[in-house]
């Protein structure tokens, strides 16, 4: 297999050409040194036999056959074989909503957030491939679930230091505590403002030389090593889902945009993919720009129900205008339109309110027996947008979180008591502690000297 190399998707801008780098390097980087996402050069292929073959095999399996493509040349095939079958060791369960739709619960895992694939993923490989002595700096903007997975994640490893942010007043209660309790190693930091503050504070500092002997990285899906293994649930719910390997809808609840990036390689790589629904709530830029060719972020971000979506620039946003022949900055400027046209026969987007969001929680309860949360539900109602001007074609939903994880909501809306998974109720036993910093970068550097 030829090796795959990461190239920046600021790559055009840069005043000097940034050369490609190894997995490795874009891994403990996080972030390109001119400021863009780290992109692979190549795609490797899934083909209709693999698919085949790999057809209900554990989910690890699936996860070696597709990882494996990217990492043949980084790291043996029996270590990441062991790494796999390690972290993956939960289910993912599928329910059908009628006979041709489906939702795929990514809630298992040690937090109850899909952001469990890919913290764990990656806070594994950096454990493995670190040779430095020096202890790694890990920063994370979280709008919910990012950081207590990442945090869980990196809980204990040797030779990591982890800091994440959150807006103090944008998260619920059990993903604060999920995020103050984590302790050891792990430090959160509340900001007094957006997600998009916190993501902003994260990318100054990757990009501060003065911090340089931190050894910073991130663990957002603005890190390489978050995104890649997002690509392999797609894959998994294709093949126990999918009857005669026809092409299939995806739609998924979508924030930052990393989640349906994996769905965008997974197509790129061969995975048969009708469209893909980016589901996004009142935080509108992407809908607009896909009808209107123009970029306007939200700031400040909208804040809804499905917090952790609150993201008013998106910043693998970047990535999907590099796969479509354009370039986007971190400020949302845009230096090259993207193929628009290409983009919309691809792509569909669409904004949901916390009114439709509500109403399709309590329908998929009364109607389907399903218990959902917001994010979940913004993506099935985006699907019904969708299937109003579309045929109903076989589709698969995304849900992202355990409904336990926002009681505050579901309990009020379809009176009756949520009942937590093993995965939530082990915070409760769990001390608390978080620093409060204001939404300053020059207030956040010191704080990053005083502890380092």
């Amino acid at each position: 297999m030829e090796r795959i190399y990461y190239h920046s998707t600021n790559r055009d801008l840069a005043p000097h050409y940034t050369p490609p780098v190894t997995f490795k390097d874009a891994l403990f980087r996080g972030l390109a040194p001119d400021e863009g996402l780290f992109m692979p050069k190549i795609l490797p292929s899934l083909t209709k036999q693999e698919l085949k073959e790999i057809k209900h095999k554990p989910y690890s399996d699936v996860a070696f056959l597709v990882l494996n493509k990217f990492l043949y040349h980084d790291i043996e095939e029996n270590t990441l074989r062991y790494i796999l079958e390690k972290i993956y060791d939960f289910k993912l369960p599928i329910e059908p909503i009628d006979n041709i739709t489906y939702l795929i619960r990514l809630d298992q895992g040690p937090t109850a957030s899909f952001k469990d694939f890919g913290a764990q993923f990656m806070a594994q490989m950096m454990a493995h491939l670190k040779t430095d002595s020096s202890d790694i700096t890990v920063l994370v903007a979280t709008s919910g679930d990012t950081g207590s997975a990442v945090g869980e994640a990196f809980r204990d490893l040797e030779g990591f230091k982890v800091y994440l942010l959150y807006p103090k007043n944008e998260v619920s209660k059990i993903q604060e505590h999920q995020l103050t309790s984590i302790g050891n190693n792990i430090q959160a930091i509340a900001i007094d403002g957006k997600f998009d503050d916190c993501q902003a504070l994260v990318k100054l500092a990757l990009s501060d030389n003065s911090l340089e002997f931190l050894h910073f990285t991130s663990a957002n899906s603005i890190n390489i090593g978050r995104v890649l293994p997002q690509i392999v649930y797609y894959v998994y719910a294709y093949i126990n889902i999918a009857r005669n390997s026809e092409p299939m809808v995806f739609s998924i609840p979508s924030g930052n945009f990393g989640n349906s990036l994996g769905c965008e390689i997974a197509r790129r790589m061969g995975l048969p993919v009708k469209k893909i629904i980016i589901a996004v709530n009142e935080n509108d830029e992407f809908p607009k720009f896909l009808n209107a060719g123009s970029y306007q972020k939200v700031s400040p971000s909208r804040n809804c129900l499905s917090n952790a979506m609150n993201v008013g620039n998106p910043s693998n946003l970047a990535r999907y205008f590099d796969f479509y022949g354009g370039i986007l900055t971190k400020e949302g400027t845009i230096h090259k339109q993207p193929n628009l046209e290409n983009m919309k026969k691809k792509l569909f987007s669409v904004s949901v309110s916390d009114v439709e969001t509500v109403d399709t929680i309590i329908k998929m309860n009364s109607k389907n027996n399903l218990l959902i949360e917001p994010h979940g539900a913004v993506g099935i109602y985006a699907l019904q947008k969708y299937r109003e001007n579309n045929r109903a074609e076989p589709a698969i939903c995304i849900e992202t979180a355990h409904p336990a994880k926002f009681p505050e909501v579901l309990e009020e809306v379809l009176h009756t008591k949520i009942d937590s998974p093993p995965s939530l109720l082990k915070y409760k036993s769990r001390s608390t502690k978080v620093t409060f910093l204001n939404n300053n970068y020059i207030e956040f550097k010191s704080y990053l000297l005083d502890n380092k």
